[in-house]
């Protein structure tokens, strides 16, 4: 080698790149002005030859030792003496083969991060962190390629690896960007749908392969790699559901959510290739196929909230999800990232919400994931008094990490932004405020104050609902939360978490001990019925029979149920869901409950096609609750607001019965509930009512159509002024065995002239359409494309739907 190329080369950064211990390969890699000229260095191991085209002509780099470490010196550039100069490298291998290479350590490929993003990256305010960490596709200089940057601070080096390089961590070494922690390379060539990890070497030097914390995608499991995706614009069509949403007042309107698994709502039978063998994946459904039937059974059944179990990629099925490791990807059991926005798309298309299972509470251990990620506690807490979640096994975030509170805040805007959804919900997040959930004592350390509050997860929930409803206007968060914490809904500024709904998990235990007792048990425990009104009014609840209620040996909720016989159950099952229907608060309830499941939940086989075909007047009881759900705004209009609802009769222990009334703001619409939950029929059985006057029976859960003896009561029923229940007024009813009715106050109207109706309707009518005429859009189309479901949405919907709709001729005008 020439002497003064050999003077120029700097062999102790050399020697660390061979040990593929570098931080900083571009500072010795790629084109460096010196004083003699152009030193041009290159890395590319097993190469036994390495030619450099540059300025139109071939120059052979010299090889600096025997490992792959090649360079030239350039005396004689003119015009092109700078760093950023274009040039390829042409390398013969010992095998053989050959390779053109742009380089990847080029001067022209410089980093894509900002002062300010770095800045906010460090600060935990860098909201929008997945546009550029991760692996995207890109064209940089001209040249098309992949840029990868990944957060691992303590990690001695980080390479790229893939196919695309043997699985080499010599060969794709990252540059360390000053004073963030964040390694970042633009690899020209790469195309979308290669699979990649990042190999890094730890600060003991120990080597190990782990998926990207960012990827959009990844390989199908048990495969763990990451896929370069390009997301490409999506043809969104769902602009109407979304503007709609963005005003949408969600404490006052209807909200039926059906909760389901995707994996195991419906199943193919496993397919097998041409040697006989299960092929992998095959017994799921796409996201694309899923859609459809989903959204015909949400219309059908009058759901208007689908809720799924976690969608986020995770290693292992019976973990349902709750244990993710590509917090950014749409688990590729189900299809693409494309995929899963057109379900979506199509959810929205139908008017029909879509709210996803979300993880921040913990993470699992498996090596390819978050855990230990550059060879030290950077996800999780060093501590493992604070770190470590024994009885799952898994590991809790650390929060108090700026880094980490901003990864996950800017995922959770991920999923609003990109894929469209509606909500988030947080499952157990007792695990994430209390220091020592699922702990013994001397395993947990206090906080500051001596207390079991996780502080650090308070502030990260608090900023996560602050920034969320920022930046994802109309979105929502909901929580499970299985203690008492206080104001999990209430607001920031009053020392709330900003949370929007919480699941009523208290509601649902009692209720369900309740309803699993047998007749003569059910006396001692009539307080479960009645206990949920007390504290109703200290967070906004959801009603949630949820997979947690019908899984690991509780049985399915008709299991639950007292009866021999599976039509005594469906009796049973049916005054259940009655209550439930009139208890304040929004509804959820899990797959397979409306038609009567009768074996508990299991993800490894899809819901029983027969069962839901022959349980035919369940499936129409359920239906037409939730019918009646959103057409009586008194069942939803006031469930936060404690005039909403009121007890008529809630002391008949012995009896087993409660009455209760629900209110909207219009007086016109009142509910009345009257529940049996014993098996005897009461025939004139007397029960106060709020106002003098007619009432129409609306439900009665022993209806001939839902399976029942048809024990109902015909026709307008005239109050009397007879008191009871404290009520100078009441009705005389027939109340079947195990049976809920309910009754809808009739009040008197004053009568208007035909044409005053008619004139009074084309007015409204005008003024909601206004504008639209000079346009050839037909509004009943448009209502049709925001969902049939728009008209069940409550007081106010079309006025806001017409809106919506201005608003986006106005833009289609602009």
């Amino acid at each position: 080698m020439d002497k003064i190329l050999q003077g120029l080369l700097n062999w102790e950064k050399i020697e660390e790149l061979e040990r593929s211990e570098s931080k900083e390969p571009g500072t010795i890699l790629g084109a460096h002005v010196k004083t003699e000229g152009l030193l041009l260095q290159a890395y590319l191991p097993n190469a036994k030859s390495v030619t450099v085209k540059i300025d139109g002509k071939e120059r052979a780099m010299e090889p600096a030792d025997t490992n792959g470490f090649f360079a030239v010196l350039l005396a004689d550039l003119r015009e092109n003496m700078r760093e950023d100069v274009s040039y390829e490298l042409f390398a013969e291998y010992e095998n053989g083969d050959t390779e053109t290479i742009e380089d990847p350590y080029s001067g022209r490929f410089g980093s894509i991060f900002t002062e300010e993003e770095i800045r906010k990256f460090n600060a935990g305010t860098y909201y929008n962190s997945y546009e550029k960490m991760g692996a995207h596709p890109m064209t940089m200089d001209g040249v098309e390629g992949v840029h990868f940057a990944v957060w691992a601070p303590n990690a001695m080096r980080v390479s790229v690896v893939g196919d695309f390089n043997f699985w080499d961590g010599r060969r794709h070494q990252m540059n360390l960007l000053k004073d963030c922690g964040i390694y970042e390379l633009f690899i020209p060539g790469l195309k979308p749908g290669i699979t990649y990890k990042y190999e890094i070497k730890t600060p003991k030097a120990e080597p190990m392969l782990k998926a990207d914390p960012y990827a959009f995608c990844t390989e199908l499991r048990p495969a763990s790699a990451s896929v370069v995706w390009e997301n490409k614009p999506f043809a969104w069509t769902d602009e109407m559901h979304v503007e709609f949403r963005s005003g949408e007042e969600w404490k006052e309107s209807p909200m039926s959510i059906y909760e389901l698994h995707a994996g195991s709502w419906r199943q193919k039978p496993v397919a097998v290739d041409a040697d006989g063998n299960n092929i992998n994946g095959s017994q799921f459904y796409n996201y694309r196929e899923l859609a459809g039937p989903l959204s015909d059974m949400a219309h059908r059944d009058h759901f208007d909230c689908v809720q799924l179990m976690p969608v986020m990629e995770h290693p292992l099925d019976a973990s349902w999800g709750y244990e993710v490791i590509g917090y950014y990807a749409p688990t590729s059991r189900f299809g693409t990232p494309d995929d899963f926005k057109a379900f979506v798309n199509q959810m929205h298309e139908e008017g029909i919400s879509v709210i996803l299972d979300w993880v921040p509470a913990h993470f699992p251990r498996d090596g390819h994931g978050l855990a230990a990620f550059d060879g030290t506690c950077l996800y999780e807490y060093e501590d493992p008094r604070r770190g470590n979640l024994e009885d799952w096994g898994t590991l809790r975030f650390n929060y108090g990490r700026p880094q980490v509170s901003n990864f996950l805040i800017s995922n959770a805007l991920y999923w609003v932004k990109e894929f469209h959804v509606d909500g988030l919900h947080i499952g157990t997040m007792a695990s994430m405020l209390y220091l020592d959930y699922g702990k013994r004592a001397g395993e947990w350390e206090a906080n500051i104050y001596g207390g079991n509050e996780n502080l650090e997860a308070v502030e990260f929930l608090k900023h996560l609902s602050s920034i969320f409803h920022r930046e994802a206007k109309g979105a929502i968060l909901t929580a499970e939360e299985s203690t008492a914490w206080p104001q999990i809904t209430g607001d920031l500024k009053e020392g709330g978490l900003g949370f929007d709904f919480k699941w009523n998990v208290g509601w649902t235990n009692d209720f369900l001990r309740y309803m699993k007792c047998g007749q003569s048990e059910r006396s001692e425990r009539y307080s479960d019925l009645t206990f949920g009104m007390l504290y109703n009014y200290s967070d906004d609840f959801i009603l949630s029979i949820s997979h947690d209620d019908v899984s690991h040996g509780k049985g399915s909720m008709l299991g639950k149920m007292p009866g021999d016989t599976r039509e005594e159950k469906e009796v049973e099952l049916r005054a259940a869901y009655g209550f439930m229907l009139g208890h304040p608060g929004k509804k959820l309830l899990f797959m397979g409950q409306e038609f009567g499941q009768a074996d508990e939940w299991s993800e490894t086989k899809g819901l029983s096609e027969k069962e839901s075909h022959d349980n035919t007047h369940l499936k129409e009881y359920v239906t037409t609750l939730n019918r009646i759900y959103h057409q009586h705004p008194a069942l939803y209009e006031m469930d936060y607001e404690p005039e909403g609802f009121q007890w008529i009769n809630c002391t008949s222990d012995k009896d087993n019965l409660v009455v209760f009334a629900r209110y909207s703001k219009d007086e016109e619409d009142t509910v009345v509930f009257a529940c049996n939950f014993s098996r005897e029929k009461r025939e004139n059985f007397r029960m106060g009512v709020p106002h003098a006057g007619k009432y129409k029976e609306i439900l009665n859960s022993d209806a001939e159509e839902f399976g029942g003896s048809g024990l109902t009561n015909e026709g307008a029923l005239e109050s009397e002024a007879v008191e009871c229940d404290s009520r100078p007024n009441s009705l005389t009813i027939t109340l079947p065995p195990s049976g809920v009715c309910v009754f809808h106050y009739e009040m008197e109207k004053k009568e208007e002239m035909p044409d005053e109706k008619d004139a009074d309707a084309a007015h409204e009518n005008e003024r909601r359409f206004s504008g639209f005429s000079d346009l050839s859009i037909d509004p009943v189309q448009i209502v049709k494309a925001a969902g049939g479901a728009l008209a069940e949405r409550g007081a106010g919907a079309l006025d806001r739907l017409s809106e919506t709709v201005g608003n986006i001729i106005n833009k289609t005008k602009q």
